[in-house]
């Protein structure tokens, strides 16, 4: 192929899937999404300590899980249903808030801060706008027929 007239070189799989993953990562609020699942994870983990822990704790490690879950949950569904992420995103936020007061301090305060920073992410995220149809260059209608001008 000296003249270059051949086809060009068909992309390597591992380009083609980076391709798709940065197309499926931008049409989805993903940094605030992690941040939901990061916190939320954080949450919930902290009160899933050893048993003999988790004993002198008692019922109170419960609000924690429940709590660390629905970040959980509400960071996934802003990247698998984004349509609904005003939703997660004030649920988010108003998680990591009571998670501050009933979680021991929001996950020492790592949790309530990058959950309300993840839920604002999500709330504010929008998708792109279509780019809009460029106009014809030629008008559908016909022009109106004018008389010829006379030359005095």
């Amino acid at each position: 192929m000296a003249g270059g007239t051949g086809s060009a070189p068909a992309p390597s799989p591992r380009r083609s899937w980076w391709a798709a993953w940065r197309r499926w990562r931008k049409g989805r609020p993903f940094w605030g999404g992690l941040a939901a699942v990061v916190a939320g994870a954080e949450i919930c983990a902290l009160p899933l300590a050893p048993l003999k822990i988790m004993l002198e704790q008692g019922i109170a490690g419960i609000p924690s899980v429940l709590m660390g879950l629905v970040m959980i949950v509400m960071g996934l569904s802003a990247w698998f249903a984004p349509q609904f992420r005003a939703l997660a995103g004030v649920l988010t936020v108003v998680v990591a808030t009571a998670a501050l007061v009933m979680s021991n301090l929001g996950g020492f305060l790592f949790g309530t801060v990058v959950g309300v920073v993840g839920g604002g992410l999500i709330f504010a995220w929008q998708p792109l706008a279509p780019e809009p149809e460029p106009e014809p260059e030629y008008s559908a209608e016909p022009e109106p027929h004018l008389p010829p001008k006379e030359i005095p």
